[in-house]
């Protein structure tokens, strides 16, 4: 049997605007074609199946509910296609009587073959409890985008034979993940990864010189199409030490098209030597996009070409989550021109996690780490939600800080910033690293400041 390729697992890390459990539509691992009306009774169909294959043996699960009554359909015929890459893998009936269409999936090197019964009405294939259906073959050995193109030939009774019901679609994907080796401004090997959550990447590429990334990925923008997409989700991963590329902020494209600050997010906080910036592009995104392409007066393009690019623009303040996500806190310092021998405030508020409210009384243990070893270390409690700590750094203290704040509010959670002092030709270069913004700060000793990469 081959083994499949591993994708990688979908994680939603605090930063972005949903989460696995509550989101359902195109190219996510669940999607409902809605108020189809078959002979007068208005049901919808969900498609289920994992978005990534790691076992000997997956399921997907087909379920027909009638709208008015939110119970299952009785005795439904499916005539199920599924299509990768615009190739047919199979065309056939299935029945079940409950409205609830389990197929196990044993991917293989053979030929893709269907176990099970048969009726003698259409052929349609069903399951039992003792011979569930179960398909065999290479099929689902790859990343992307699978459609589902069903027509409903029965309903009520087996032998109610519909004609012409229409055909309906369902999209699903495939997590891919590839990785690229690309050269840095010194010629030295760089590796990125992209994680698709929608479909099938090409033509990845690092600009050392402009300090970009480009991709592209094949995407279908009419309003067929894009009525049931709710979400295009694309991850680039890059090391943590990739100083050239780490700026405060980024910008992304669309085809030329700047987007929306919110749907480029940075984590710095699933990996700990990586840092993935996150594409999300929603529905409301998408139709903005394109109708922003339709004033340049040309034909749609088949595609969406992403491009992200470094932005020096340091968004104060910065935020990090507990891993619970239970607290948030927001972290900002006064001057911003921070060096050796001048005194910092450390100015921060902590949150509710998921309401984003300041949280009253919060107790919390202010620390400072270099080389592993504690240099300061305060006791507090931020009575209204928002407090602040100062501290003078040495000047032999310079080298990778972490700023971490302990025991929220008495629970034993914790969350943390990272900071780099360096001293370079007559300038201080901080490198803040924090779970969302990462960047490059020089400093002058003549308090002056300028961005840089």
């Amino acid at each position: 049997m081959l083994s499949l390729t591993k994708f990688g697992i979908f994680t939603i890390v605090a930063c972005l605007l949903f989460s696995a459990n509550s989101v359902y539509g195109h190219g996510l691992g669940i999607d409902t074609i809605s108020s189809i009306n078959i002979q007068g009774k208005e049901i919808s169909i969900s498609v289920e199946m994992p978005m990534y294959f790691e076992n000997d043996q997956e399921q997907i699960t087909i379920t027909a509910t009638e709208d008015k009554t939110k119970e299952n359909a009785k005795n439904i015929t499916f005539l199920i296609g599924l299509f990768h890459n615009d190739e047919m893998i199979f065309r056939n009936y299935f029945f079940t009587e409950d409205g609830i269409l389990p197929i196990k999936i044993t991917p293989t090197q053979e030929e893709v073959t269907i176990h099970g019964e048969q009726d003698s009405l259409l052929g349609a294939w069903h399951g039992t409890d003792s011979n569930p259906i179960e398909i065999t073959g290479a099929l689902f050995d790859s990343g992307g985008l699978y459609n589902f193109e069903i027509e409903v030939r029965t309903i009520d009774e087996p032998t109610n034979i519909i004609e012409n019901s229409g055909i309906y679609n369902a999209d699903l994907s495939i997590i891919e993940t590839n990785s690229y080796i690309q050269k840095d401004a010194e010629n030295q090997d760089v590796e990125f990864r992209l994680k698709s959550y929608f479909d099938t990447i090409s033509n990845f590429e690092y600009d050392s010189e402009a300090k970009q990334v480009t991709f592209e990925m094949s995407f279908d923008w009419s309003e067929k199409q894009m009525s049931h997409v709710s979400v295009v989700h694309e991850e680039i991963h890059f090391p943590k030490d990739f100083a050239e590329f780490l700026p405060p902020s980024y910008s992304g494209y669309v085809n030329g098209i700047e987007l929306f600050k919110s749907s480029v997010s940075i984590d710095d906080y699933t990996e700990d030597n990586e840092r993935i910036v996150h594409f999300i592009l929603l529905q409301d995104h998408l139709r903005y996009l394109k109708n922003e392409m339709k004033k340049l007066d040309e034909p749609l393009p088949d595609n969406i070409v992403f491009t992200l690019s470094t932005s020096e623009k340091i968004g104060f303040p910065l935020e990090a989550y507990t891993k619970s996500e239970d607290f948030k806190v927001n972290l900002s310092w006064d001057p911003l021109e921070t060096e050796p021998g001048i005194s910092t405030n450390f100015i921060f508020t902590i949150r509710d996690g998921r309401t984003n409210e300041p949280l009253r009384n919060s107790d919390y243990t202010f620390i400072i780490i270099q080389n592993g070893k504690e240099i300061h270390r305060a006791f507090g409690i931020a009575q209204i939600g928002g407090e602040f700590e100062k501290f003078t750094f040495a000047e032999d203290q310079t080298g990778p800080m972490i700023i971490k704040f302990e025991n929220i509010r008495n629970t034993g959670q914790e969350t943390e910033f990272g900071m780099v002092v360096v001293p370079e030709f007559g300038t201080i270069a901080l490198l803040i690293l924090t779970t969302s913004i990462i960047g490059v700060i020089f400093v002058t000793r003549q308090n002056s400041f300028r961005f840089s990469i």
